[in-house]
């Protein structure tokens, strides 16, 4: 217990002198943007003047992997709770380090949440040996699951690209007939081109470097088809991607880490199942038909 304070002490000290930043209650708290972000949605955005907020948990005892969380709510808020900060437990638990990011809503501007994702990564990246990590993931629930399959298929280089993808009833596709179409309006605007679609339709822009994910759906969700979810594991799959997909009958749409999900014991056991045996594994053990690091299946 002793040596678990002290190692948390240390790393907080050496985060507060590097980034200049704030560590309380056993979390990290900083600004991704101290000197401003490079781009705006808008003076009339619901978040204007908001800074994006990186808070992260580390685990005490580190087994080597870190995920970046990303809230759900339509693009139009954050649910900051069940949907984000409240899984730290769980992680931290496995000794997985846990982030949070809290970032700005689009208002029509489709870049501005990918980039608050991609300074978060590569300020996480920068700070994996303090954090004690390797391999760094992304998660999101619902139109955060959208932005975490965004990171991972619109990557820009190897430090914002996620090394694996952990996703709750996304929102996959831009597509009207199955998409969530009030992120879709937020996201890209209710008169979007079909190319504009087309980029931020995620099951169309899986390739086979496209990172590892494992994906979590109700089937009776009726806010987010899980059409959304299979879609994208058919173009994982077909892609030769490591994938696994759990779907449950029954939970409808918004349930996250939340304590009231009948299948909440089976998510947390299959996810720590999976970052044990595919993530952590070692590349080239295992694995089915060339897919390195296992391949998955329905649940």
């Amino acid at each position: 217990m002793k040596k678990n304070f002290f190692r948390f002490a240390a790393l907080a000290a050496a985060l507060v002198l590097s980034l200049s930043i704030l560590a309380q209650d056993g979390k990290v708290t900083m600004k991704i943007w101290p000197d401003g972000a490079p781009n705006s949605s808008g003076p009339n955005a619901r978040d204007a003047g908001f800074e994006p907020i990186l808070v992260i948990y580390p685990a005490e005892e580190p087994n080597g992997l870190a995920v970046l969380g990303l809230p759900g709510g339509g693009y139009a808020m954050l649910s900051k709770t069940h949907e984000a900060h409240d899984f730290y437990k769980f992680y931290n638990s496995i000794g997985v380090t846990y982030a949070v990011l809290e970032y700005r809503l689009p208002n029509e501007h489709n870049e501005i949440p990918l980039s608050d994702v991609q300074k978060a990564m590569t300020i996480l990246r920068d700070k994996a040996e303090e954090l004690g990590f390797t391999k760094l993931g992304i998660q999101g629930c619902s139109a955060g699951g959208h932005l975490a399959s965004t990171a991972a298929t619109h990557y820009t280089s190897p430090e914002n690209r996620p090394d694996f993808q952990i996703l709750f009833y996304p929102v996959i596709t831009m597509d009207k007939s199955f998409t969530h179409i009030s992120s879709h309006d937020l996201l890209l605007g209710q008169d979007a081109s079909e190319e504009l679609e087309i980029k931020f339709s995620n099951e169309k822009q899986v390739t086979s470097d496209t990172p590892p994910a494992i994906i979590f759906h109700s089937t009776d969700d009726r806010l987010v088809p899980v059409e959304n979810s299979i879609r994208y594991y058919q173009a994982l799959v077909a892609n030769r991607v490591s994938a696994s997909m759990h779907l449950y009958p029954r939970g409808s749409h918004g349930w996250g880490a939340g304590d009231n999900f009948a299948y909440k014991a089976q998510w947390t056991s299959e996810l720590e199942a999976w970052l044990n045996n595919e993530i952590l594994k070692p590349q080239g053990q295992g694995g089915f038909g060339g897919f390195p690091g296992g391949f998955g299946g329905f649940g």
